[in-house]
């Protein structure tokens, strides 16, 4: 069955993780992106440590060119790409690209229906020539200060602001598409990595306008709920557990011997069990920890109550809810080899949208060029 956006093509000029994620989504929904690399290949294809996975995950259906835009001949070859190009989208530094002639206002000229996604660490603005990592922003929009313990901010241990900003950067470009249907013209698409990063900390901006209170680093603040926590258990591991609601806290009760907890008058509400956390939790813990993980999420399941086991990332390759649903597909790696990697997390008509070409190696598609070259008819 045809992608949502068979047909469209991108030139991405990108690297490292929230450019390629913008790519990575919309050559998912079909589109034909092609991805331009420097002689010698995108550095972070060598990255070592944390940044060893970024290639293979964030570059998935694309086909790659190579080209040194610092050669007149390599930037008529790519300029003649972009002609034929729905979308362009980069992320590198401010005025990169513009020394070539391939900044949306130069483009624009000649390509009045092009749309320009441009993925910066800030929005224009006084920050906007400063250098943005995700964990500079993490620092400065709040998220570091709301994950770590008092003292101590700590960003979050996912690249969630340049993964999310490249969600933002697909999201104005399928906007951008719809809007080109109905007045012909392109437009540029900007998203800043801070303000990504002060979206996801507005919930307690807004906290504190409403309520005049700010609210504590996580690992320091009142709960909303009396039990909302880990737990150890009899075989040495830990679980959360969540009891949200006082219906809740009856099944609770019912299901595991609380010792007179659950009829106890100091823990009738959960207003109540929020003030008593202090002692209720210690005897919970102790009633807990006379049961195993399985057990636990046995009885949690069956009673319709939270549960989470402590999951690490590598275990997720072998978890049934993933492996039974689909949510993993391989993908084939420059060496040959494959290796399952997560979908995106959304089903279209019933269907995951999976891997439909290897990783492109650097260059490989460069003798497609004539061909990607030639203007199609656009939308």
């Amino acid at each position: 069955m045809p992608l949502p956006l068979s047909g469209i093509r991108v030139v991405e000029f990108s690297h490292m993780v929230m450019g390629p994620t913008c790519g990575m989504i919309l050559g998912d929904l079909g589109a034909e992106v092609i991805k331009v690399e420097p002689p010698g290949g995108d550095k972070t294809r060598t990255l070592i440590g944390s940044g060893a996975g970024f290639f293979p995950l964030f570059n998935r259906n694309k086909k790659g060119v190579s080209a040194d835009l610092s050669k007149r001949e390599d930037r008529a070859r790519i300029e003649k790409l972009i002609a034929s190009a729905d979308i362009v989208s980069e992320n590198f530094r401010p005025g990169a690209l513009k020394k070539h002639g391939f900044d949306y206002a130069s483009l624009k000229k000649k390509h009045k229906r092009l749309i320009y996604v441009s993925h910066k660490g800030f929005l224009p603005g006084p920050y906007e020539h400063r250098v943005a990592l995700d964990e500079v922003v993490q620092m400065m929009a709040g998220l570091a200060y709301m994950t770590g313990p008092p003292g101590r901010p700590l960003r979050a241990g996912s690249s969630v602001n340049d993964i999310m900003g490249g969600m933002f950067g697909a999201i104005g470009a399928m906007a951008a598409l719809r809007e080109r249907e109905r007045t012909g013209k392109g437009q540029e698409i900007q998203v800043g990595l801070f303000e990504n990063c002060v979206f996801l900390s507005a919930q307690h901006m807004l906290q504190y306008r409403l309520t005049g209170v700010a609210s504590p680093p996580m690992p320091d603040r009142i709960n909303a709920w009396g039990v909302f926590d880990l737990f150890d258990t009899a075989d040495g591991e830990q679980v959360f557990l969540g009891v949200v609601t006082d219906s809740q806290w009856a099944v609770f009760g019912r299901a595991f011997d609380l010792g007179g907890l659950a009829d106890d008058p100091r823990l009738a509400s959960n207003t109540l069990r929020v003030k008593a956390r202090s002692w209720m939790l210690p005897a919970l813990r102790e009633i807990v920890k006379k049961h195993t993980a399985q057990e636990l999420q046995d009885v949690f399941e069956r009673e319709g109550l939270p549960y989470a086991p402590i999951v690490r990332p590598e275990q997720l390759f072998d978890d049934p809810h993933l492996l039974a649903s689909g949510g993993l597909a391989d993908i084939t790696l420059d060496n040959g080899e494959t290796t399952p990697v997560p979908l995106l997390p959304l089903l279209l008509g019933g269907r995951h949208l999976k891997p439909r070409m290897k990783l492109p190696k650097v260059g490989e598609h460069d003798g497609d060029i004539a061909v990607a070259a030639k203007p199609r008819a656009r939308r």
